[in-house]
């Protein structure tokens, strides 16, 4: 593989819950605890897990199949993609802090998830991402040089989507869930036997465009996963200001089956993905993915987490580690020696060099683009801001000619 080719209120005391005036408790209470705690048992989120944290391997019957005939060289394979995606993250981070990217969405923590569900899809299949699938990028074979275009504002993608069957970056939060579908609902109607894969997070899922796609998968039997990374963090909005229950539980309302899997175990994201994408080129409908993962980052650099959510919060997640996790279990059954990781982070740093100067080779962006868009005819208003904006701008040449 080439660098450029290789997811409780308590329970209410009943009118009889004293008698008389002994002060004696009703019967039942003790029954109604039981039931409380029986019925929470059966609702308790069932997470997929093939790796732990330490990096041991876990039996799991239904889905151990789906990864079956991995091989060392597999698993040393989607360990460097793990490696080269928070490699190439870490630079275009590094790069919108020193002014050479408007913006930018890191995946820290993410790269189980995406570079498991990414190299579960076969060529034929088509991907629709939102804006932080880097991963699943890299995957599909879109060089991450053409990834940070758009993040500097001199193109609206820089690939093209039929190139790989890698639909082009979605800002708007949950609208590539629709797209997916109807392309999904367009194959079938051609008789291809391929799947589609949307991703989308944790937040997206509030949306109005993410339920109507469900809808629409299920009535139509599209043969589309819904990829739902949950980072735990829709910005600065919490989980549990975002739904009552977990999130995979959502896909039985619309008809069909939901998945947690461990989102930092990039084997079991792997299993489950080529689980609901098989499914799915066979005719039986969509399925939700939901892995449970942990954002480590920043929303986007215009963010700062430590408003909204506590360190100890994101220590707990860095013992989970998607990629020290995978590391271990390559050191533990002598999958890997001291050779390939060092070559490993030589080609690492190889790959931040060229991002760099590619970055750095690109245009500087029209600053006054933005205001030839906003209306067809022009607009006053606009123009008054363009004038303002024109002012500004000036105002450093000024500074610069007098020192």
């Amino acid at each position: 593989m080439t660098v450029e080719s290789t997811a409780a209120h308590k329970p209410r005391r009943s009118a009889g819950g004293k008698t008389g005036g002994t002060g004696t408790k009703a019967t039942g209470t003790t029954g109604t605890k039981r039931t409380t705690r029986a019925a929470k048992k059966s609702t308790d989120p069932q997470l997929v897990q093939l790796l732990t944290p330490e990096g041991e391997r876990v039996a799991n019957p239904e889905y151990d199949p789906y990864v079956a005939g991995i091989t060392p060289e597999d698993l040393r394979g989607l360990y460097r993609d793990m490696v080269l995606t928070r490699r190439f993250d870490a630079e275009a981070t590094s790069l919108q802090r020193q002014g050479e990217l408007g913006l930018w969405a890191s995946l820290l923590g993410q790269e189980a998830a995406q570079i498991g569900s990414g190299r579960a899809t076969r060529e034929d299949d088509y991907v629709f991402p939102t804006y932080r699938e880097h991963g699943v990028a890299w995957c599909r074979g879109v060089d991450p040089t053409n990834l940070l275009g758009m993040f500097r504002g001199v193109n609206n993608g820089g690939w093209d989507p039929n190139g790989n069957n890698f639909h082009l970056y979605t800002i708007v939060i949950g609208s590539q869930a629709l797209h997916a579908t109807g392309y999904a609902m367009g194959i079938t109607m051609d008789g291809a036997d391929s799947a589609v894969i949307a991703y989308f997070g944790d937040g997206a899922s509030s949306q109005g465009d993410v339920n109507e796609a469900f809808n629409f998968a299920a009535v139509y039997n599209a043969p589309v996963v819904f990829f739902c990374q949950n980072n735990q963090w829709a910005i600065s909005e919490s989980n549990e200001k975002q739904t009552r229950v977990p999130l995979y539980q959502r896909a039985q309302g619309f008809g069909f089956p939901g998945v947690r899997v461990d989102g930092n175990d990039v084997l079991a994201s792997l299993a489950v993905t080529r689980w609901a994408l098989d499914r799915a080129r066979r005719g039986e409908g969509p399925a939700l993915i939901e892995a449970f993962t942990y954002r480590m980052g920043a929303h986007t650099t215009s963010d700062d987490p430590s408003r909204y959510r506590h360190d100890d919060e994101r220590i707990a997640w860095e013992a989970k580690d998607p990629i020290l996790r995978l590391r271990r279990h390559l050191e533990a059954a002598n999958h890997a020696d001291e050779g390939f990781f060092g070559e490993l982070e030589a080609e690492s740093e190889a790959l931040g060099r060229r991002v760099r100067e590619a970055v750095r080779a690109m245009p500087d962006p029209d600053r006054f683009a933005l205001f030839e868009h906003a209306y067809a005819d022009g607009h006053a208003l606009v123009d008054e801001e363009r004038a303002r904006f024109a002012a500004y701008q000036a105002s450093f040449a000024d500074a610069e000619g007098g020192q």
